[in-house]
């Protein structure tokens, strides 16, 4: 009686082996995109500004469904933001006896606009379809303002830009002692241009 045949086998020990040499491929030669944001703590909503707010006080913005751009109800153009944000900021409306009254303020001191940066809020409006791309924008231009501002004030008390001080504080070579001092620094120019910004998004 004859043997059976016996099914040739397979060898299958360097399997894993490929398997693992596959998956550090693809691990390094795949590219991760990123998605695109904004680093800073999400704005509060309007009612959470302690005291009174007066209207002359709230600068209002609003990016409709069709990504249009509307301030104080007047249709503008994305690059003339930046300017218009600072001059709102930079107003200084309150009258020299007034406790509100800002000695370090540069612009027109219209009494219809803002009295004192710290007074200040921005309310941005937008809706479910504006584009994420024109949201992001948006908030770009309104920090670019407040940084176009700490930079002009910091450079005025300490010589140098604000952004530099954040850079500074941020990197983590700077030792604690010099921490210290920049955090001092960069909390005193925030403080005369705090940053207050509002945000709605409407149905």
């Amino acid at each position: 009686m004859s043997k059976r045949e016996e099914v040739p086998k397979v060898n299958a020990g360097s399997m894993a082996d490929i398997a693992f040499l596959l998956l550090i491929f693809f691990l390094v030669t795949t590219t991760i995109e990123t998605d695109v944001g904004i680093d800073r703590i999400m704005p509060a909503t309007t009612n959470t500004f302690k005291g009174k707010i007066l209207e002359r006080n709230i600068f209002r913005i609003e990016v409709n469904n069709k990504n249009e751009l509307r301030v104080e109800e007047e249709l503008v153009e994305i690059e003339d933001l930046k300017g218009i944000v600072v001059d709102f900021l930079d107003n200084g409306g309150a009258v020299r006896e007034a406790p509100d009254f800002c000695d370090y303020c540069k612009g027109n001191r219209d009494v219809s606009s803002s009295d004192n940066p710290s007074k200040a809020i921005v309310s941005l409006t937008y809706t479910r379809e504006t584009g994420y791309g024109m949201y992001i924008t948006v908030q770009n231009e309104l920090i670019a303002a407040y940084n176009k501002l700490r930079n002009r004030e910091s450079q005025r008390l300490f010589q140098v830009n604000y952004s530099t001080l954040m850079e500074q504080y941020e990197h983590p070579g700077t030792s604690s002692v010099v921490k210290e001092r920049l955090k001092e620094r960069i909390t005193q120019i925030q403080n005369l241009f705090p940053q207050k910004i509002s945000e709605v998004k409407v149905e």
